[in-house]
């Protein structure tokens, strides 16, 4: 079977809009929430959010081709464009087709579908851009992408709610293990941090009220947590076959051995009871990598700073593992990022491979009265200088779709 491997890494956050500022702001758990800037929010329950800042799209894309895409396409686009320099892939005019795009969302164009019921209900059809559709499209990011790189390779976009990112690259992984194509952009975009989007999740009493405090409002794990915090951006993999990466003297930075998804078939927003639907995904992903649960070292948790999500985790941990839950290290980058719904799961995929790049765990940030339900290491509230060999990421979202990659360190 064809090994997977990792060879290019993008971002684009709330922390920063590229890799290195992202990361720095993971492991120094500084927080990209703050009081929303994009909109006035003011007499609204939520008014904070961790949105993507000074991001100049123009810049890197050229304002004719960003004027075409929703801001979750710029996203995608900025944040592969990092990927696609480190993985040594540059726009191919004569077309590629061993490159595939799996770049998913979990809500897509709301910001052009919003704009566009406006102006469709002022102005009537004159008032719709042709771009409308276009830029609206949940598949767009993949199209774009497709056209800027010259990727005719297999093409996917997954919608999976917050597990997008975890399935984009899982079955990006299964496709090169096929060997249906040799290099796969993978991972989530969303620019869902609107009115509509951000009243919608709040009147599910989905997200934290903590306005007066917004850097500490995202605080999985924590017994004072609230709910979480909406976020927005982009998190992008190069997958690469290995002997591909070996023979064009590619740097390798991980290798990616095991993948899971299940679904809990329980509710459409609350997990399963006691997270049996998580626990059988993160078996499914051990399983896949052919490894035993004493073999991880550290899980990027889905840890979503709500009471259910994070009591739901620690308990599916502790059903996998067994006596080895208390050895693991766990921790949420999403107490720094926020919730980027479709995109955490790639942004997320970022963080692990970077854990085993450079030994660091990040942090779980505001970790300050440990929820007793909740009591294993999350390695609170400073990062952590280890040695990890095995990494699992997990991504769960609404509709009971549940997402694990386990990422192995690659050494020569």
């Amino acid at each position: 079977m064809r090994r997977v491997v990792v060879t290019g890494l993008g971002a684009v956050t709330p922390c920063g809009n590229d890799v290195a500022a992202t990361w720095d702001a993971m492991v120094a758990g500084r927080s990209g929430v703050g009081l929303i800037r994009r909109f006035d929010a003011s007499q609204y329950p939520v008014r904070i959010a961790a949105e993507v800042k000074n991001f100049d799209v123009d810049g890197i894309l050229g304002r004719k081709q960003a004027r075409r895409q929703d801001l979750f396409t710029q996203y995608a686009m900025v944040a592969s464009i990092e990927a696609a320099a480190m993985a040594g892939i540059r726009p191919d005019a004569e077309g590629d087709e061993r490159l595939g795009i799996y770049v998913g969302t979990g809500i897509g164009g709301l910001h052009e579908i919003v704009t566009g019921a406006d102006l469709f209900a002022q102005e009537g059809y004159k008032g719709l851009s042709p771009l409308f559709i276009p830029r609206a499209l949940t598949n767009m990011a993949c199209g774009q992408l497709a056209l800027h790189f010259g990727a005719q390779g297999p093409s996917l976009c997954v919608s999976t709610a917050c597990a997008t990112g975890n399935h984009s690259i899982g079955e990006a992984w299964r496709a090169i293990r096929a060997g249906d194509a040799d290099r796969i952009f993978a991972g989530g975009a969303e620019a869902a941090v609107i009115p509509l989007g951000l009243n919608g999740f709040a009147v599910m009493k989905a997200l934290s009220k903590r306005n007066d405090d917004p850097a500490t409002a995202s605080r999985p794990f924590d017994a004072d947590r609230d709910g979480f915090v909406m976020g927005e951006g982009s998190g992008i993999l190069v997958l690469e076959e290995l002997e591909h990466a070996q023979r064009r003297g590619g740097t390798i930075l991980a290798e990616l051995v095991g993948y899971g998804l299940t679904n809990d078939a329980f509710h459409d927003t609350a997990p399963a009871p006691a997270g049996a639907g998580a626990a059988r995904c993160m078996r499914m992903a051990l399983r896949s990598a052919g490894l035993q649960p004493e073999q991880v070292d550290y899980i990027n948790a889905h840890g979503t700073s709500t009471p259910q999500n994070d009591v739901n985790e620690t308990q599916a941990i502790k059903s996998v593992f067994g006596d080895h839950a208390r050895k693991l290290a766990i921790s949420s980058t999403k107490s720094v990022t926020g919730h980027l719904l479709g995109a955490a799961g790639g942004v997320e995929a970022v963080a692990a491979v970077m854990a085993l790049r450079t030994g660091i765990l990040p942090p779980t940030a505001n970790l300050s009265h440990p929820d007793p339900n909740c009591d294993l290491d999350y390695v609170p509230n400073h990062a952590r200088r280890t040695n990890p060999q095995v990494v699992l990421s997990n991504a769960f979202g609404f509709g009971g779709c549940n997402a694990t990659l386990v990422f192995r360190r690659w050494e020569e």
